[in-house]
């Protein structure tokens, strides 16, 4: 797995990381599905653990803010230069900053947003850590991808907020249909995520995808490990590496939606 030694270009994902209220069951869960081993990370802003798959850090898993109850879910991080600018930036186009920017002591600086649609995602300003260190291998990271009722304007947004570049038939222009179906956003001269119609009335999300060997042996684990299926195996998808475009049309095996024993959904797609 190669290692990230460098700040990824900005409007990159580089970290997803869980919020949960039970940090020891999701440490039992995800190192099961996974081969996940923990060590401590920052706790500015309470209980963390980063997870290691191969000895190479792929994500965090954090204990929830407030009382039990709170929602438990996964939160997609981008890689940005100034955290503080690009925070602006979300606000002077219409969203909303919910946390921060803040210091997480000196593994970097971050805020947690959200789009137009509520759909939230994270802002990382790595300085000593740097985000993920290894994507597309079973045990890390797969492909980003943001579902949405309104792809025109999402992708609007995110070119401003993010992006170098917006790709597809949802990229913002004069007399753009509101049926369009999805984009990519490129940084750094690579597709980085896809922009998606959501499924019914789904509240907008940031899907956190996994890459595994095995899509349907990973599904039955999660079931056997408290957790359910949402989805049954779908279309192949790009992953993180960007390989072959980033959407269910692109390159990759099978997609399972997964939701964890907390409820925490998650989706997992069979490496090539």
């Amino acid at each position: 797995m190669p290692a990230v030694t460098l700040r990824l270009a900005q409007g990159s994902p580089c970290w997803t990381s869980l919020l949960t209220d039970d940090l020891e069951g999701a440490r039992a869960f995800y190192g099961r599905l996974f081969d996940w081993e923990f060590s401590p990370g920052p706790d500015r802003l309470g209980r963390y653990v980063r997870a290691r798959a191969g000895g190479a850090l792929v994500a965090g898993l954090g204990v929830s803010p407030g009382a039990p109850g709170h929602p438990v879910g996964w939160t997609t991080y981008f890689s940005v230069d100034h955290a503080d600018e690009v925070s602006q930036r979300v606000r002077e186009c219409g969203g909303t900053v919910a946390v921060g920017p803040v210091q997480a002591g000196r593994a970097g600086r971050l805020a947690i947003v959200a789009d137009l649609a509520g759909a939230a995602f994270g802002l990382w300003q790595g300085e000593e850590h740097l985000g993920w260190e290894a994507a597309g291998e079973p045990g890390t990271p797969g492909r980003t991808e943001l579902l949405t009722c309104e792809p025109p304007v999402a992708a609007a947004f995110y070119r401003a907020v993010l992006a170098e570049e917006v790709r597809g038939p949802a990229a913002p222009g004069p007399g753009t249909p509101d049926t369009a179906e999805g984009c990519e956003l490129l940084a750094g001269g690579r597709t980085v995520a896809r922009i998606r119609r959501g499924e019914g009335p789904a509240p907008a999300r940031w899907r956190t995808c996994f890459t595994v060997a095995d899509a349907a042996r990973t599904a039955a684990l999660a079931v056997r490990s408290g957790g359910r299926v949402v989805t049954s195996p779908g279309p192949p998808a790009a992953d993180a590496t960007g390989r072959g475009g980033a959407g269910d049309d692109g390159a990759g095996g099978p997609v399972v939606h997964l939701a964890d024993p907390r409820g925490g959904l998650f989706s997992v797609v069979e490496a090539d």
